[in-house]
């Protein structure tokens, strides 16, 4: 007799392990004992295992404890989380910010408290999926539009025209393409429609700008953006967290009605400690942010003189395209095999037919390890093509 436990394996059948890893995340990692060059981690700044940041860490843990146990507004704030938010609207120049649980809760907890069945929002194609759940909590109307087309934001604009608030949300860089959003242009619509506008920054967030501040940075328009919402997971040290930055009105909304936030334990204050420190360098790391643009540029031009394909950018998410998702796969694993990790994606993550590996730029990463990492996939493609991974 067919049962649930024999659907669930065949459902299940394709889904690749995680491989866990058994160092601290670093450019160089170890798998099942075997010592790995890593491309495929967020820490865009190197800064998930910089001294600073483990420092602040180990001291909050002896002067603050493990863990609050507790929601933000029972018992579970202590300065270091207001320091936090302050600093984290300090870099982004807004009014306020938020701390939450991660960045896919503060997606979850904005629509439904901004947003009911008199107001709409209107959403890029490819926006997160944290963003997609959130919006489906919610009572608005939805309109979307195709990814980064701005004439066709601009039709679904004048379609929600009726409705009382008209919030347009997007990436502000798209994690699996690693393209920005055309941020100016937004902004331009969205005022003239008099929309509200709301940027996902989390890959932008310490990578772009002059200062760090993101993608509403380079595109010079942060005093024009009316919500940021963002990642502790990434640029900013690598930790559990995220945060809602904006105008101060629509965070003490959010801190009083996001579902997330009002439900949900604070964020550790080890992780507010590191952050914290993580930030200062951040602010400090143009140096780091020009050596990631360089590592960036040298692994592009150099995977295209091998004869790979790269979507277009100057973004450190590269991804280099394969299409058949077994290929990818094949690729990811002969990679392994010659000492780099690099994970292969397919549907549903990305559309049927443009399955690619994502490779992720460090500041961290040295000359050295990139020319490798280049070398390793000329390798990985010439014993894929013999029929082998090694």
């Amino acid at each position: 007799m067919f049962t649930i436990r024999d659907e669930l394996r065949t459902v299940l059948r394709d889904v690749a392990p995680e491989r866990p890893i058994e160092t601290p995340q670093s450019t160089r990692i170890s798998v099942a004992g075997h010592e790995l060059l890593n491309f495929c981690a967020n820490d865009y700044l190197g800064l998930a295992n910089h001294p600073r940041v483990l420092a602040a860490a180990k001291s909050a843990l002896d002067t603050h404890g493990f863990d609050m146990a507790s929601v933000r507004f029972v018992c579970g704030t202590q300065p270091l989380h207001i320091e936090l938010e302050r600093a984290i609207s300090g870099l982004l120049r807004t009014e306020a910010a938020l701390l939450q649980g991660s960045c896919f809760d503060a997606n979850g907890g904005i629509f439904q408290a901004l947003l009911d069945n008199r107001d709409a929002v209107i959403s890029d194609a490819l926006n997160h999926a944290s963003i997609i759940d959130g919006i489906r909590l919610c009572q608005a109307a939805r309109f979307r539009y195709r990814t980064r087309d701005i004439d066709d934001l601009e039709a679904q604009l004048r379609q929600a025209a009726g409705y009382r608030r008209r919030l347009v949300v997007t990436d502000g860089v798209f994690s699996m393409d690693g393209s920005r959003a055309p941020l100016a242009a937004i902004c331009d619509l969205a005022e003239r429609h008099d929309a509200m506008v709301m940027v996902d920054d989390s890959h932008g967030v310490g990578v772009l700008g002059v200062t760090g501040a993101g993608t509403a940075e380079a595109a010079g328009v942060q005093d024009r953006v009316d919500i940021v919402t963002g990642t502790l997971g990434k640029a900013l040290g690598g930790a559990s967290g995220g945060f809602v930055a904006g105008r101060s009105e629509i965070v003490e909304l959010l801190r009083r009605h996001s579902r997330p936030y009002v439900f949900s334990n604070a964020v550790p204050p080890v992780v507010a400690a590191g952050s914290l420190a993580a930030i200062e360098l951040v602010k400090t790391g143009a140096a780091d942010r020009h050596r990631l643009r360089e590592n960036t540029e040298s692994f592009r031009r150099s995977m295209i003189e091998a004869g790979f394909e790269l979507l277009p950018g100057d973004h450190p998410i590269v991804p280099v395209m394969f299409g058949d998702s077994a290929l990818a796969d094949r690729m990811s694993a002969a990679l392994s095999a010659h000492g780099v990790h690099a994970v292969a994606f397919a549907h549903p993550v990305v559309a049927r037919g443009a399955a690619r590996i994502r490779v992720q730029l460090s500041a961290a990463h040295t000359d050295a390890e990139i020319a490798y990492c280049v070398d390793a996939f000329v390798r990985a493609r010439n014993d894929v093509a013999a029929g082998g991974n090694a």
